[in-house]
């Protein structure tokens, strides 16, 4: 496939603001952006978003041919030489990402294959769905809000569609329970109750496990986690969470210590069935991903596109987790555009579970492009 019309433009995210969207012969392509980054995640853009729109509308690939997934390797290439970069990641994650997922994209109708078979031809699974039901922490615009960023529901079907089912009947129900009276950025629900009571009506629920985004390094300040009550060093909040898992039976629990803390880590329970999942620890990047598997840190890692940029790096980093036996979870951002390619792309690179919310079109179209996936898998 020769790239012929190659054309990138601003458009808003769900929080209405701006990100990138790329088009290459006709086939659009968007980048989403995190509210909360990681201190190692890959800059957004070379120098700003208008920059990257330019230099997008600037690059010549009139003599390069994509034909198969690893082909992004030669886009890369021809960046790194335009713009006299060292690594294709400099370009900028957001800019990367949603001109790759739009060559991509494009490969796949030219070929008329779905997007995830350009990845693969035979998928073996559809992910698990990961759906914030409750907010907290920083994704959270009320002044009385759980320390603990996300609360999160992980259904117990074989199928997504029931899975997807099952997730949003109990977001529905959850309104009142919460005594809830908005969602926030993400469509998850905003409270005042605290951690302990979100996780004892969340425990109530049938048909589900449940999971934490605890984003420890948003209330870490100078050496000890600061909560609304209490104070805790180090120690104490390996004990804390540990002993959260154990009561509440915890399947899922994220970056429940600073981002710095590998060793720490290691010493949370983990098992089969108790995923310990670096998000800022590993911030997508493989460098961390390794740090973590030599130093057991984790089983489980949240994989965001645009938190690295370059497709054919996130390929060796699912590599690199199925190799060491740790799940992986692809991920969306707090700002998401109506961009369905992260279902495609979970499916397709063999994810573990998919993180993409429950409520918003944002969000609901993901999973609805999942539950099409499913229905052609068994056709």
């Amino acid at each position: 496939m020769l790239l012929k019309r190659v054309n990138a433009r601003k458009i808003l995210d769900s929080r209405k603001e701006p990100t990138i969207e790329v088009s290459i012969n006709g086939i659009k392509a968007s980048s989403p952006s995190g509210k909360s980054t990681g201190k190692y995640e890959t800059p957004r853009y070379r120098k700003n978003l208008s920059q990257s729109v330019k230099d997008i509308n600037s690059l010549n690939f009139s003599k390069a041919a994509v034909n198969k997934f690893s082909d992004l390797s030669i886009i890369e290439e021809i960046i790194k030489k335009r713009f006299k970069l060292k690594d294709a990641k400099q370009f900028g994650a957001n800019a990367l990402f949603a001109l790759e997922s739009a060559i991509l994209k494009a490969l796949a109708k030219e070929k008329s294959l779905e997007l995830f078979q350009v990845l693969t031809k035979k998928p073996k699974k559809i992910p698990i769905p990961v759906g914030n039901a409750v907010g907290g922490g920083l994704h959270s615009h009320n002044k009385d809000k759980p320390t603990f960023q996300e609360f999160l529901l992980i259904p117990k079907e074989n199928s997504i569609k029931l899975n997807v089912k099952t997730i949003s009947q109990i977001h529905t129900k959850l309104k009142n329970k919460l005594k809830a009276k908005n969602k926030n950025d993400e469509g998850a629900w905003q409270t005042s109750l605290n951690n302990e009571q979100i996780l004892e009506i969340l425990s109530k629920q049938k048909n589900i496990r449940i999971g934490l985004d605890v984003a420890a390094s948003s209330f870490f300040k100078n050496g000890d986690y600061i909560y609304k009550n209490k104070t805790l060093n180090k120690q104490a909040q390996i004990h804390y969470i540990n002993s959260l898992i154990k009561d509440y039976n915890i399947l899922y629990c994220e970056d429940p210590l600073d981002e710095e803390d590998f060793e720490g880590f290691s010493k949370i329970k983990r098992s089969p069935t108790h995923l310990i999942v670096g998000d800022d620890l590993t911030a997508t990047q493989i460098s961390r991903l390794k740090k973590a598997i030599k130093t057991k840190a984790i089983n489980a890692m949240i994989i965001k596109p645009n938190q690295n940029g370059s497709l054919i790096e996130l390929a060796e980093i699912f590599k690199l987790c199925k190799k060491h036996n740790i799940k992986t979870i692809l991920s969306h951002r707090s700002g998401e555009t109506m961009d369905n390619a992260l279902a495609d792309l979970a499916v397709g690179f063999g994810a573990d579970f998919i993180k993409t919310g429950i409520s918003t079109k944002w969000r609901e179209v993901k999973l609805k492009r999942l539950v099409e996936i499913e229905g052609e898998m068994n056709e």
